[in-house]
């Protein structure tokens, strides 16, 4: 079942003592440029790093309730495999985690910190989801999707949650990969918001969403081009149809706004987003007709970015 709103104020009690209520920050400068008032929902400060915390406490400890000792395993470019394996090292359990070969050496020793046990496999979809069903059989393992699963986008719901607790958007803002931060999102709105629209960013180089969203029909991520490593995966089956019945728009942004609006909220919010995140501002900036005068809440999906390889 879609997550009620009951369900959601549960996993956000479940997650508390877990995670960080993230702050809202706002940047006059970049209010300027935009022409909007923006506050930002730092899931760069959250604990290891990105929104991911929030689903993968959710699905974990929801698991523990029932009596859970096992192993769980996930496929991961990153965030999400840090996320759960800091959550399983906590709770005492092993975390195994598939990651493509080309994931950020960062992303990596993290992982490799939390003491998962990494298998890397070759950056396509297929890969990861043959190898993770691989080592799911060798070690008896749970899967914990990243994002096509009821108790993550649950969790994911927690960050819009609590934006709308402290302040009321006319448009929320974020990026869209797998769809696990967006449908949760689009489930807070609907329960907690007053008439707040949704809306997605996403790579041009990596626009499967736009095209799925826009055609109502599943159009999967092939071969993505993008810098922004988060969102190079395609919908699931269980955010995709929440996405297509509860977000208002999705739009687009070039590698180069990426890049601009990433090192801007470096330079002037003193925001370290990564590349994913900083999506979410690029479309404010490239489309002024859309949001100018508005009251707009981003949410900053995570701070994981390859200091040895900064864009700029």
């Amino acid at each position: 079942m879609i997550p009620s709103k009951d369900d959601l104020i549960r996993a956000h009690s479940r997650i508390k003592s877990y995670i960080h209520s993230t702050p809202l920050m706002r940047c006059e400068s970049i209010d300027k440029i935009c022409g909007a008032t923006i506050q930002f929902k730092c899931e760069n400060l959250q604990k290891a790093g990105a929104f991911k915390s929030r689903g993968a406490s959710n699905a974990v400890f929801k698991l523990m309730e029932s009596g859970f000792t096992g192993r769980v395993a996930t496929h991961s470019s990153g965030n999400h495999a840090q996320a759960l394996s800091r959550v399983a090292k906590f709770a005492g359990i092993e975390a195994h985690v598939v990651m493509p070969e080309n994931s950020l050496k960062s992303k990596i020793a993290a992982v490799q910190e939390y003491h998962a046990d990494i298998t890397f496999c070759i950056p396509t979809l297929e890969a990861r989801e043959s190898t993770l069903a691989k080592v799911m059989q060798e070690v008896e393992a749970v899967e914990i999707h990243p994002y096509d699963n009821y108790d993550i986008i649950a969790g994911q719901a927690t960050a819009a949650k609590e934006i709308l607790e402290d302040y009321s958007p006319d448009i929320i803002i974020a990026p869209v990969g797998g769809g696990g931060l967006l449908s949760g999102t689009a489930l807070a709105a609907k329960y907690f918001g007053n008439n707040v629209k949704v809306f997605a960013a996403e790579p041009e180089m990596a626009n499967d969403a736009k095209l799925s969203f826009d055609s109502k029909t599943f159009v999967p991520s092939v071969n993505p081009q993008t810098i922004a490593d988060g969102l190079r995966t395609s919908l699931g089956d269980l955010t995709f149809p929440i996405i297509l019945d509860h977000v208002d728009e999705i739009l687009t942004c070039s590698e180069d706004s990426i890049v601009k609006a990433m090192r801007l909220m470096w330079e002037r919010a003193k925001i370290m987003a990564e590349p994913s995140s900083a999506a979410a501002l690029a479309i404010v900036m490239n489309h002024p007709e859309i949001f100018k005068g508005k009251n707009i809440a981003i949410i900053v999906s995570g701070g994981n970015a390859d200091l040895d390889n900064l864009p700029w």
